[in-house]
């Protein structure tokens, strides 16, 4: 389908039934965060939100406290709980109430250190984490001396990456890039001097696309591990483990999202994204080089049999 344009996809869709009448006209608050789809992905939904009669308001957030504003009402709801970034945020944020479990997308998700191909070519013991330090000086930079450079995420994206160096006795430093476009341009100058590097990555993701590599084998993750320093290899600290595999992307509301917009909360509940729709989410903006507007209006005029669904007879 050819791409029309934001205003095309709004008049597409203009002939979804209001629903506006039967809940509240005050805004729903959808936050965007500092990697690709999410920001695509809560554009679109709010997209749909919007041309069902509803008022969005879109609020840059903490990826980390964001889980506390959904809990008080102050942020409505997420539509990308990852499992290994943000688990336990969300955990802590359930127990205390306030916000809920709004159901999973169709998506199996993994984060962890990651390398290009080149880089497993020049460290052959790789993926088993054990062949790390004997690599540690491919990967060293001017900043880190003889130590090993993992380049980690954004620091508010908490993924105790230096914990873990520590747990398992790496000898590696953990840089953290800026924001996640930091990551891919680290990585692409990377290859083009064909440089070793180690950097943080996950699936679903555009980078599998992109570029060949694998991520790192640690010991596997257990109940514990980042929290009692008894478990695992190393009996003295925590973090001596990967995060988890086929992990979950959930989606999470506030307690009073349903009340106050039923219309929306029901359209949220039916919405579930695969990893190929999340890793395309991504690849509009970070490969394609469109805004993240432009990319949700683009997704929804090329997907509409799988979104229309969603919205069907709830007039």
């Amino acid at each position: 389908m050819k791409y029309l344009g934001k205003a095309a996809a709004a008049a597409a869709i203009a002939a979804v039934p209001s629903w506006a009448a039967a809940n509240s006209s005050d805004p729903i608050i959808i936050p965007l965060h500092n990697w690709s789809s999410q920001i695509v992905m809560s554009n679109l939904v709010g997209t749909i939100f919007e041309t069902a009669g509803f008022n969005v308001e879109y609020v840059t957030t903490d990826s980390q406290a964001v889980y506390e504003s959904i809990r008080l009402g102050d942020v409505t709801l997420e539509l990308e709980v990852w499992e290994g970034a943000f688990g336990v945020a969300f955990n802590e944020a359930l127990a205390k109430g306030g916000l809920h479990d709004a159901g999973d997308h169709e998506v199996s998700s993994r984060e962890e250190w990651w390398y290009p191909s080149w880089a497993g070519e020049a460290c052959p013991g790789l993926p088993d984490w054990t062949a790390l330090n004997d690599c540690a000086h491919l990967f060293a930079t001017p900043e880190t001396g003889d130590k090993g450079r993992f380049l980690g995420g954004p620091v508010d994206w908490l993924k105790h990456d230096q914990e873990r160096a520590e747990g398992l006795g790496l000898n590696y430093v953990v840089v953290n890039a800026g924001s996640a476009a930091a990551l891919w341009a680290e990585l692409a100058a990377a290859e083009k001097a064909n440089r070793p590097i180690l950097l943080f990555n996950w699936t679903p993701n555009f980078v599998e696309a992109v570029w060949d590599g694998a991520f790192v084998e640690f010991p596997p993750y257990f109940e514990g591990c980042k929290t009692d320093a008894s478990l695992g290899i190393n009996p003295d600290m925590t973090y001596d483990c990967g995060n988890p595999t086929g992990g979950y992307l959930k989606k999470a509301a506030w307690d009073g999202m349903e009340e106050n917009w039923p219309g929306a909360y029901a359209i949220l509940k039916k919405v579930s994204f695969t990893n190929a729709n999340v890793a395309e989410m991504a690849k509009l903006v970070d490969i394609d080089g469109m805004e993240p507007e432009d990319a949700a209006a683009k997704w929804l005029e090329e997907n509409e049999e799988i979104w229309k669904p969603w919205i069907e007879g709830m007039s």
